[in-house]
């Protein structure tokens, strides 16, 4: 009997075969956008965990040195006196075109030492300890490196993160400048008994505690947050598409259930049949869901890990790795999705009469009782996201409110849509017109939850496009009052540095040295910037918030300014004192924007730097030179230095590299508010599809009183369109008010910046136009049954039971 029952119940797909494929893909399209997104987040925490591994920060404690690097005859004293330890340098360095983490270690003492890809020709400790040396690096490191002049040979090793270099320290030394320089020591396990205490050998050294999750992982957090929440927002509008279907394949099958339970099966049975159904739904869905997005996240992976490399420093694997739990996690969403829009289903069954009649009541339409309901729903979601955005202030709270007012809108629509058509149709004169919108407001039930998707679709889309222009706009605003001389110079060293420093003195404008040096700000490792006043600053310099005569209190070295991020976080502002290192703490005289830094940063007058700390570096210079000898300068410099090519770089080299990482930082928002966009349409196609044959007892009438088939199938096409216009409509100030929580909330509590909200009528133009024509083009398929309707079967619906 439950064999029977299950293939009695499987025998409606095969005869609604567009329903069939409505559910599955739905299903695969809401789990696709979903595994995307987890995929990407998985593969960047994974890339991380393997950073922190291999430079043995995640299981080995480790000695670090508050305020200047640990010098080598530091760790001497300490090995000598019997300690096991391994020393760490590491920094950023360009090796050929490339950026990338350069990592010294002792590889005699390493805990992990990167091991060479299979194939690799033995290496000598001969190739490794003398000489030029030999980089370690993971394949797709080494492929962007090779061909790059004056390296050291390359190794791959399978063990190494992209990103990061691992070499002897001694070449690390002399590829990043810092002779006699560590920046950490590794505690080694089984330590020999009896040994001096650290505290008494090395008391200006603190020992910290392995991590127990990684500095890249908490700095990120926030943007895998945002992907996270515009994944889900993907799965629910999916998964209206999913109810919808449901919903109606439930309501056209209640003459079988009713036929099923006379003949001796169990209300309970038929619904652990039914709830078997959706599971193995659920599985085939969910598989195809996971392939899609696979395929997704393998094409945004590699713009994902450029924006990170340049937001963040982070590095990440721009191939894809196939993870057991995300993959465990997008069938989970898919049995979870099943299971939701299954749930009403099943649970009124449980309730249905024996004898209950077949007649089809669109159970995936919303009585008016229940829209009402839903409304009321949806307002205590969007008050209770207002309460929470007020009660606590974390970036959670920030998301809760965003959720609660877009699903809050999102549950109020039909009413809203229902007060629309019914003003309409008070004020249409004619028939055929007022038939028009009473029939639109009839079809609106079933056409509802399809019609939500589309409003999430839209004001995801005007309220992330709205951000990421004004972002940009501000952005590049930003990039002209920062980026103002006309050239920026970086030296090998101090040396060098002052040599360069002196001979433009004679051949440029003016010369405006940059040093900067790492060290405690506010209790966390943060950067102090040097700084000679100057017009150059003075007229350009992005202030938000400063003191009086602000300039000359910097100049003195009575005041500093501090960036937006280190400001927010720590709440300081003009007047309040900030501790610098170990024994200063200043005066905030100004805050200024620093957009896509997430570091604290100070800026300070650059006497008062060289006052404050020992070994300043000399090396970074920018210069200011009429724009038509930019390029003679150029050219000058290279001839009087040895220089490497990336070492002189005009400024409008910086703006288009900052642009560039600009525009990758938003691809993957992008691409998902396009695919949000066409899952809607989707939505809209499959609703009609599925319902287009119910709607034949409102037409035949309509036909047989003379309005001709054509006539009938336009009228179709622009009742969707209209639908969809209405909806851009009410989507447009929810994507304003999206737009807002993004740039005042979610931005300003992930990021420490808040942004300026600017107003592109032309993209909300170009979104309505879109909306209109999505809503047209999914209703030529069903029109066009329509219009080509056998007139016979038209007058057989007046014999029809219903």
């Amino acid at each position: 009997m439950n064999a029977a029952g299950f293939m009695a119940l499987l025998s409606h797909w095969r005869r609604q075969p567009v329903q069939l494929l409505t559910l599955l893909v739905g299903l695969a399209l809401a789990t696709g956008l979903w595994s995307a997104v987890q995929a990407i987040n998985a593969e960047a925490r994974a890339s991380y965990a393997a950073a922190d591994a291999q430079l043995g920060r995640a299981d080995y404690p480790a000695l670090t040195s508050a305020r200047d690097p640990i010098s080598r005859d530091t760790y001497v004293a300490l090995r000598r006196a019997g300690w096991k330890l391994a020393p760490v340098l590491e920094g950023r360095v360009r090796l050929g075109a490339e950026r990338v983490t350069l990592v010294g270690v002792d590889f005699l003492s390493y805990p992990v030492p990167p091991e060479a890809e299979p194939g690799t020709p033995d290496i000598t400790p001969e190739q490794v300890f003398a000489g030029p040396g030999v980089l370690f690096a993971a394949p797709e490191t080494a492929a962007r490196l090779a061909g790059a002049p004056q390296l050291p040979p390359l190794v791959r090793s399978d063990d190494l993160p992209a990103g990061i270099v691992m070499t002897d320290i001694a070449v690390a030394e002399r590829r990043l400048d810092r002779i006699g320089e560590i920046d950490r020591i590794l505690v080694l396990p089984d330590q020999p008994m009896g040994l001096v205490p650290l505290a008494d050998l090395a008391p200006d050294l603190t020992l910290s505690p392995p991590r127990q999750q990684t500095d890249m992982g908490q700095l990120t957090d926030s943007f895998h947050l945002n992907l996270t929440a515009f994944g889900l927002l993907a799965f629910v509008v999916g998964l209206f598409i999913v109810h919808g279907t449901v919903g109606l394949a439930f309501e056209q099958r209640r003459a079988m259930f009713r036929t099923l339970r006379a003949l001796g099966l169990p209300v309970s049975r038929l619904m652990v049949l039914l709830l078997a159904e959706l599971g193995l739904i659920a599985l085939v869905a969910g598989g195809l869901g996971l392939v899609l997005g696979y395929v997704v996240a393998a094409a945004l992976l590699p713009d994902v890990a450029a924006t990170l490399r340049g937001l963040y420093g982070a590095s990440v694997s721009g191939s894809l790795t196939l993870r057991p739990l995300w993959a465990i996690s997008g069938l989970a969403i898919a049995a979870l999705g099943a299971g939701v829009a299954g749930a009403q289903g099943v649970w009124q069954l449980r309730s249905m009469p024996l004898l209950a009649g077949g007649q089809i009541r669109a159970w995936a339409g919303l009585s008016a009782r229940h829209a009402r309901l839903l409304a009321g729903a949806g307002a205590a979601l969007l008050l209770a996201g207002l309460g929470m955005f007020r009660l606590f202030p974390g970036l959670i709270a920030g998301f809760a409110l965003m959720a609660g007012m877009m699903l809050g809108a999102a549950l109020m629509l039909p009413v809203l849509l229902d007060a629309a058509l019914a003003l309409a149709l008070r004020r249409a004169r004619g028939p055929l017109a007022q038939w028009f919108w009473a029939d639109m407001r009839a079809q609106l039930p079933g056409l509802s939850l399809a019609l939500m998707a589309l409003l999430l679709a839209l004001a995801t889309n005007i309220g992330v496009g709205t951000m990421v222009s004004s972002f940009r706009l501000t952005f590049v605003d930003w990039l002209d009052q920062r980026l103002t001389a006309e050239l920026y110079v970086t030296a090998r060293n101090d040396e060098q540095g002052a040599a360069i420093e002196r001979w433009l003195a004679d051949h440029t404008d003016r010369v405006l040295p940059i040093p900067g040096i790492e060290t405690t700000v506010a209790g966390r490792k943060g950067e102090v910037f040097g700084m000679r006043v100057d017009d150059t600053y003075r007229d350009n310099w992005p202030l938000i918030a400063a003191m009086p005569e602000l300039w000359e209190r910097l100049e003195s070295g009575a005041g500093v300014m501090i960036n937006e991020q280190l400001a927010r976080r720590e709440n300081l502002w003009p007047g309040a004192r900030i501790p610098i290192g170990p024994d200063w703490s200043p005066r905030v005289a100004g805050v200024y924007a620093d957009y896509g830094n997430p570091e604290g940063q100070v800026v300070v007058g650059l006497d008062t730097l060289r006052s404050r700390f020992d070994d300043v570096p000399r090396r970074a210079l920018s210069v200011r030179v009429a724009p038509e000898r930019v390029a003679e300068v150029i050219r000058e410099i290279h001839d009087s230095f040895d220089l490497p090519a990336g070492a002189v770089i005009d400024q409008s080299g910086v703006k288009a590299r900052s642009l560039g990482i600009f525009e990758k930082t938003f691809v993957i928002t992008g691409a998902l508010n396009v695919l949000t966009l066409g899952v809607a349409a989707f939505a809209i196609l499959t609703s009609l599809l599925t319902l287009w044959r119910m709607r034949l007892p409102h037409l035949a009438p309509v036909w047989a009183l003379g309005v001709t088939r054509r006539r009938l199938a336009a009228l179709e096409i622009l009742r969707s369109a209209a639908l969809s216009g209405m909806v851009a409509l009410i989507a447009l100030p929810l994507g304003l008010m999206l737009a807002w929580v993004l740039l005042a909330v979610i931005n300003t509590r992930a990021f420490g910046w808040r942004l300026p909200m600017y107003l592109f009528p032309g993209q909300w133009l170009l979104l309505g136009v879109l909306a209109v024509l999505a809503g047209a083009l999914a209703a030529v398929l069903p029109a066009r049954r329509l219009h080509r309707f056998p007139p016979a079967d038209l007058v057989k619906v007046f014999v029809n039971e219903r």
